[in-house]
């Protein structure tokens, strides 16, 4: 049996940036990781959304890590030559009534410290972005772009400098927790069982149903998960924006939005899709074309002149949910020895986005929690 000081389960951006602060503080952190490659599920299904944090419920995991990883995120960007960008996005309103509504979003905003967003009333918005039809909007000069895969190798690389390591296609089968040594079996084409003073379970929608084959865990410390699909259309030819735009929040997302990459390649999404797959292996990343049509009626509310026929299916992705379709939004759930008793052991329930953004701030309440 080896022996290490910490495992981490999940090489997505949260894994690899927990991994990384665990190792920077010197302990011997290994990350296991069941696919292939590092970054293969959520982390690389989303809109590469550097979020300023707007929307969330003030006192939130999510408020409050995204306003601190924001700034955590562009500054390791920089330091680090991962390629972002502050481009900016526009939330727009196409009626009085949505109008009203940005008010709100402002002053939730500053409740939850983001204080720069600028109304802008009809004309500032035509003379910003002229395709867009809004009667009114708010301006959110602190969100931006990055290379979310850039983004993980970096931090892959700053891990391994400092004593860590990967291991894919190691499947981590089951956690005992009984003892003094929390004791991790691991699958693939080398088993082994690895002891380790620290288990944080970060495998995003495959986190609930590792936690369930935790020996030592209470079962009711273990939650349902939940998925909700989101699919995204890319735009054939070049779209006349260079900010990315919003429309008014919806229920369980934030609507069908613009966002361009660093090339300035604009794709729409993510729409969202409820799905009950009984594992996520089961979980068909298709885009079905059909769904165009609702796209396109969604888009035209704010781009009139989107031109008939030019989005095309893209990829798509599943946000881990801790709610079933039309309950309330839930927040981050980081469950750690005070919450379950555990010794040692932080499972990651329902990181979604702002979890991109919120990576390096998450990382670091993982670990001061596992240090109290």
């Amino acid at each position: 049996m080896e022996r290490v000081d910490a495992v981490v389960i999940g090489a997505g951006v949260v894994g690899l940036a927990v991994a990384r602060a665990l190792a920077l503080r010197g302990l011997e952190t290994i990350v296991l990781e069941r696919a292939n490659a590092i970054g293969t599920g959520t982390s690389s299904r989303n809109s590469e959304v550097i979020h300023a944090g707007i929307y969330y419920p003030s006192g939130s995991l999510k408020a409050r890590l995204c306003v601190a990883g924001r700034e955590q995120l562009y500054a390791w960007c920089a330091s680090h030559g991962v390629a972002h960008r502050r481009c900016g996005k526009l939330i727009v309103a196409t009626s009085a009534v949505q109008a009203a509504r940005l008010a709100q979003i402002q002053a939730q905003a500053a409740r939850n410290g983001v204080h720069d967003l600028r109304p802008l009333d009809a004309a500032q918005v035509r003379a910003l972005e002229p395709a867009l039809n809004a009667v009114a909007a708010l301006h959110s000069p602190s969100t931006g772009i990055v290379d979310s895969h850039g983004l993980m190798l970096a931090l892959q690389g700053e891990l391994e400098a400092a004593g860590g390591a990967l291991a894919l296609l190691s499947p981590a089968l089951s956690i005992d927790s009984t003892g003094a040594s929390h004791v991790v079996t691991v699958g693939g084409e080398m088993p082994m069982e690895l002891a380790t003073r620290i288990v944080v379970n970060s495998a995003g929608l495959w986190a609930p149903r590792l936690a369930a084959k935790v020996k030592g865990l209470a079962p009711e410390r273990v939650p349902q998960a939940r998925y909700a699909k989101g699919s995204y259309f890319s735009l054939a030819g070049r779209a006349p924006f260079s900010h990315l735009i919003y429309p008014i929040p919806e229920e369980a997302g934030l609507g069908v939005h613009l966002t361009l990459d660093l090339a300035g390649q604009a794709r729409f999404g993510p729409d969202v899709e409820w799905i009950d797959p009984a594992t996520p292996d089961e979980i068909d990343y298709r885009v079905d074309a059909a769904r165009a049509n609702g796209f396109e009626a969604a888009i035209r509310t704010w781009w009139p002149g989107l031109p008939a026929g030019a989005l095309r299916p893209d990829y798509s992705g599943v946000r881990p949910k801790l709610q079933s379709q039309g309950e309330t939004p839930q927040d981050f759930v980081l469950q750690g020895p005070a919450e379950h008793g555990v010794k040692g052991l932080m499972n990651l329930y329902g990181i979604e986005s702002p979890g991109l953004t919120s990576s390096l701030a998450l990382a670091d309440e993982v670990v001061s929690r596992l240090a109290a």
